[in-house]
């Protein structure tokens, strides 16, 4: 039997709001998002998982500990889970960025990498996944609730479709805040269970 993981995405932000690109920026849940999260904690609430995991950021942390208010469970921190680094670009709306970094949001808005600094697509996708497969060796055969952001569930639907991680902005959606995305590892590989 395998692994399941529930990903979910941290509650909305003002930024999310604005869309401003956050990267590793440390913002809180707007009231919006904490309600999204008390919304998707009800649904949740008749499955059992033997842990919850959170990237380390405030907004994902602040989901994950709504999720959690009625088991028993902690939440545990986990770098794996972070966001894409967006380097400079953190903090800036789309026009903003167009207006300081014209040649990398053009490459941005073709499906390339726009950022000269922070992370790529393959770093993040590899660090998630690594990630994804050690919770799976540290709960197998269970149901890990796993909280994180947008750009790691596509990294980790890229891996589990087959999709390079380069190509997951072009091929795989966006998923709304606190969207849930359900995965199995069995032998070692990601599989999309939903």
């Amino acid at each position: 039997m395998p692994t399941t993981i529930v990903l979910v995405r941290h509650g909305e932000t003002d930024w999310n709001r604005e869309n401003r690109f956050q990267g590793h920026a440390d913002t809180r849940l707007n009231d919006a998002g904490r309600a999204q999260a008390r919304a998707l904690a009800r649904e949740l609430e008749p499955e059992s998982f033997a842990a919850i995991y959170s990237s380390p950021l405030l907004r994902a942390y602040e989901t994950a500990t709504i999720l959690a208010e009625r088991r028993t469970l902690p939440v545990e921190r986990m770098n794996a889970l972070l966001e894409v680094d967006v380097g400079s670009w953190s903090g800036l709306t789309r026009v903003e960025v167009d207006a300081r970094f014209p040649e990398g949001y053009s490459r941005w808005l073709e499906f390339g990498h726009g950022w000269e600094d922070g992370e790529t697509y393959e770093e993040l996708g590899e660090r998630v996944v690594s990630g994804l497969l050690q919770l799976a060796e540290a709960h197998p055969r269970g149901s890990v609730l796993a909280v994180t952001h947008g750009g790691p569930i596509r990294s980790a639907l890229a891996a589990a479709e087959g999709v390079p991680f380069d190509e997951a902005r072009r091929s795989i959606h966006v998923v709304g805040n606190c969207a849930v995305v359900r995965l199995a590892v069995r032998n070692g590989e990601l599989e999309r269970v939903d």
